[in-house]
């Protein structure tokens, strides 16, 4: 896990991934209870988790299993596509449209957003996200 501090008010907390990692799978399962225990105990304090889902393969019975947990636990996320510059327009609304299919929920904090780290689509609207989640937050 890697720990940020933001504005020396808030925590951004970078969790393993679990799906297409280059790791051996028992230490991926062991990333799952690692996750699991650090989000039972903090999840009062969790403001907003972004559930990352590659946007050219879409959402896996992995993600849909963390979704299901992050619902089961109440604890509000947000769906990002990420990789989406590697599609064309229309695979793009394609890809979006199923992930709003496939990972529609009741703790969704909204429709899912397609990002690229490359050219920064979504960037804005995550940092939108976030900002809303946190000022929700500090009300508390």
């Amino acid at each position: 896990m890697n720990f940020y501090r933001v504005n020396e008010k808030f925590h951004f907390i970078d969790l393993p991934g679990y799906g297409h990692a280059k790791a051996p799978r028992s230490v991926r399962e062991s990333w799952a209870a690692m996750v699991e225990g650090f989000l039972e105990r903090c999840r009062d304090r969790v403001a907003l988790a972004i559930l990352l889902v590659d946007a050219r393969h879409g959402a896996t019975e992995l993600d849909r299993v963390m979704q299901a947990w992050l619902e089961d636990q109440e604890i509000p996320y947000l769906v990002t596509a990420t990789k989406s510059d590697k599609l064309s327009g229309n695979g793009r609304a394609a890809a979006r449209r199923k992930l709003e299919s496939d990972m529609s929920g009741a703790s969704l904090a909204a429709p899912p957003i397609l990002t690229s780290a490359e050219t920064g689509l979504g960037i804005r609207e995550i940092w939108r996200r976030l900002d809303g989640a946190l000022d929700g937050e500090s009300e508390r």
